[in-house]
């Protein structure tokens, strides 16, 4: 990949408020990476060798149980920073980053973490108050769980992806990147049968249009209505 211009990353979160001297100094220091949809980033407690800013794409972060089970705990969007183990205190890797699709990635060596908060500050607070921000949301899917019925929570995902990464076509917002019916269950705990009842269901009712890991909202009130509702 040809040298980035430091005016591509001025409007990214990480990079708010950075000069444009700073943001040349972290390009200067960082390496571009290609990974093709299904390749993993990084695996869970592997040696945190990198931090990354994922530039274009989308990617899977994963939970493996004890028993092998898969847990899907968030995805990462364009312009988020992954792979920031130094960041909590960490030398490995806590989970597994996987491209959900075709994705484009900088990377920047672990050991240079300290280096480069200390050098630039502002990228230390926005990284710090990111952090806080989704462990906040890992709080609220832990209420989720454990306090919402099952349609609440399939519900709840699928408007919290389209919000995210929705795109407008003349249909609605499609959740843009491919996802299958099997992640929603590994997203809400629950299975597979159930998830495909309930998207089949909404789909009938014309609230989503679902295909081949495409999912569409058609009339999304409705599933924030539901995703909302309280006993």
């Amino acid at each position: 990949m040809s040298r980035l211009d430091a005016s591509l990353l001025a409007d990214l979160p990480p990079f708010s408020g950075l000069s444009k001297s700073s943001l040349d100094d972290m390009l200067a220091r960082a390496v571009s990476f290609r990974h093709p949809k299904g390749t993993h980033i990084f695996r869970e407690d592997e040696d945190a060798h990198s931090f990354f800013l994922l530039l274009d794409g989308y990617v899977r972060v994963v939970k493996l149980t004890p028993d092998g089970e898969q847990v899907i705990v968030r995805y990462i969007a364009t312009g988020e920073l992954l792979g920031i183990a130094k960041a909590i205190g960490r030398e490995t890797y806590p989970a597994n980053a996987v491209a959900a699709a075709d994705c484009v990635v900088l990377a920047w060596p672990s050991s240079a973490w300290e280096t480069i908060v200390a050098a630039h500050p502002g990228f230390a607070t926005n990284t710090y108050t990111m952090v806080g921000n989704r462990l906040v949301g890992t709080q609220d899917r832990v209420v989720e769980l454990a306090t919402e019925r099952v349609e609440q929570r399939v519900a709840n995902a699928i408007v919290s992806l389209a919000r995210e990464t929705g795109r407008k076509t003349e249909d609605g917002i499609l959740i843009d990147f491919p996802i299958s019916r099997q992640d929603i269950s590994e997203m809400t705990g629950t299975t597979l049968h159930t998830v495909s009842r309930l998207l089949s269901s909404w789909d009938t009712k014309g609230w989503i249009k679902s295909g081949r890991q495409k999912i569409t909202l058609v009339e999304g009130h409705k599933l924030m209505m539901l995703a909302s509702a309280r006993d």
